[in-house]
């Protein structure tokens, strides 16, 4: 297939690109132009989306525009007008499993020939992937990236209308768009971004190149959206980020992401959580916010990647395994009943048995409540990618199943010291495998089914005695009000 000379592809090169310049923060820049409204009108669209909370919240600005433009959801593939994947870069697998669902869907174009295609997200922003899409998939009708969400409008019109192929990625640094609608997936959980990007370059991570530098939006913006969230109803934010400890650095706000934290929570939201923290710049004063108010919740993920201090350098994360456990002990001091998560790396390149077992040390020492353990993958682009690597893949499968087995141990020991305790837990809703059977998270994040005599509506907090104790889980019986 000929690659139009118009079509705006990736480039890696050009994503890697750093400036002084404070990105521009723009509240007009979304818009549907005259020719494109309506365009969706008694047509539907399936969205299916991958990846991390970042890409969940892109999802609804998504879904909200499509449906400004008249779309109507659907939730099968069979059913839809248009087919939008959302997708995630970070790992090899999740690249495979979209493009084996596009090969798988491209059957549908049979019973509905003028069925439309798209996919956009992190995949997009890849060199590689573009070019694979171009060659390998022609059904594929539309690609953006994650800098032109706000085009969709027209790029949408120009793939339907004009029935070609529509190619528009930017790989810029980006800028923070302020206007873009939203359709919440919840009704008593939401998203709420703080900042875009990330300026780590940690040297196995695509993140980078596909979200552009860290940029963050106005104390103001933030909380007028929290504002409006607490009016509708909602019971619980997350504050978003790559990195939500840079937050503010770039437009030298004084107080930084504590400051934000406290605004926040003086807003009084029953529940604030927030994603991701990098334990290089996670502060004192940040602790300090987290132990000060009850509605900020007691449980921090906090990815270590390593145990090992030669490969953490390797891995350009900027702390040693000492400075982590010292955060982690601070953290732990001073708010009392905190939970952690991680985030943790096997099988990075000419890992020695000796660094993994450090690695296992660290588990021990921490004793995380959670672990989302992974082995190493390599992303095309980055300086990892390009580092020799003698380890086999047998060796370091059989050093995920010995993390796993750790981790899992610890897993359960932290969840059986909630046996006979109460906690409150926000409902979700009705068990998926029983409808007799609530299902909500305790402060600390943990998974609570229980049952209850009264009538407990989503988005209820509910005391909940624990009667039993699971790995990833727990079990009760909600505690009936007076």
């Amino acid at each position: 297939m000929k690659v139009h000379e118009d079509w705006m592809k990736p480039s890696l090169k050009e994503a890697q690109k750093r400036t002084d310049q404070q990105a521009a923060i723009e509240k007009s820049l979304f818009n549907i132009p005259f020719e494109a409204r309506n365009i969706g009108c008694g047509r539907k669209y399936f969205l299916r989306t991958y990846g991390c909370q970042a890409n969940e919240r892109d999802g609804e600005t998504i879904a909200g525009i499509l449906e400004e433009l008249g779309f109507e959801q659907c939730h099968t593939p069979e059913e839809a007008d248009f087919i939008l994947l959302n997708t995630c870069a970070v790992r090899k697998n999740a690249e495979d499993k979209v493009l084996g669902e596009l090969g798988s869907l491209k059957r549908l174009r049979k019973t509905n020939p003028d069925l439309l295609f798209g996919m956009c997200g992190c995949m997009a922003q890849e060199e590689e992937i573009v070019d694979t899409i171009i060659k390998k998939y022609p059904h594929v009708d539309l690609v953006f990236g994650t800098h032109n969400i706000h085009r969709l409008p027209i790029l949408l019109y120009q793939a339907m209308m004009a029935r070609e192929k529509t190619i528009e990625v930017y790989s810029k640094e980006g800028e923070v768009i302020e206007n873009l609608p939203v359709k919440r997936f919840g009704t008593h959980k939401a998203w709420v971004n703080i900042m875009y990007g990330c300026d780590k370059f940690c040297t196995y991570c695509i993140v980078p190149y596909t979200r552009g530098k860290e940029r963050s939006r106005t104390v103001e913006d933030i909380l007028d959206e929290v504002r409006e969230l607490k009016a509708e109803g909602f019971k619980e934010v997350t504050l978003l980020g790559q990195n939500v400890n840079s937050y503010g650095k770039d437009l030298q706000l004084v107080g930084g992401f504590a400051g934000l934290l406290e605004e926040v929570a003086k807003i009084g939201i029953p529940r604030i959580r927030f994603t991701t923290s990098h334990p290089w710049d996670f502060t004192d004063e940040m602790i300090d916010v987290i132990a000060r108010y009850d509605n900020i919740m007691p449980f921090i993920h906090l990815p270590v990647q390593s145990g090992s201090n030669e490969i953490l350098k390797i891995m350009g994360r900027r702390y040693t395994v000492e400075q982590y456990r010292t955060l982690f002990d601070k953290i732990v001091s001073k708010i009392p009943g905190v939970g952690f998560s991680t985030d943790i790396i096997v099988g990075f390149p000419n890992e020695t048995d000796e660094q993994f077992q450090k690695t296992l040390e660290l588990v021990d020492y921490c004793q995380f409540d959670n672990a989302f353990t992974f082995i190493y993958s390599p992303r095309a682009g980055t300086p990892a990618a390009a580092m020799a690597d003698n380890v086999s893949l047998e060796v370091k499968q059989d050093r995920l199943n010995e993390l796993m087995e750790h981790t899992n141990r610890y897993a359960r020991l932290k969840n059986e010291a909630y046996a006979g305790r109460v906690v409150k837990v926000l409902v979700d809703g009705p068990s998926k495998k029983n409808e007799r059977v609530y299902s909500g998270y305790t402060e600390t994040n943990k998974l609570v089914n229980f049952t209850a005599d009264q009538l407990i509506q989503p988005g209820d907090i509910v005391e909940v005695q624990i009667t039993d104790v699971k790995t990833w889980s727990l079990d009760g019986e909600a505690i009936k009000s007076e």
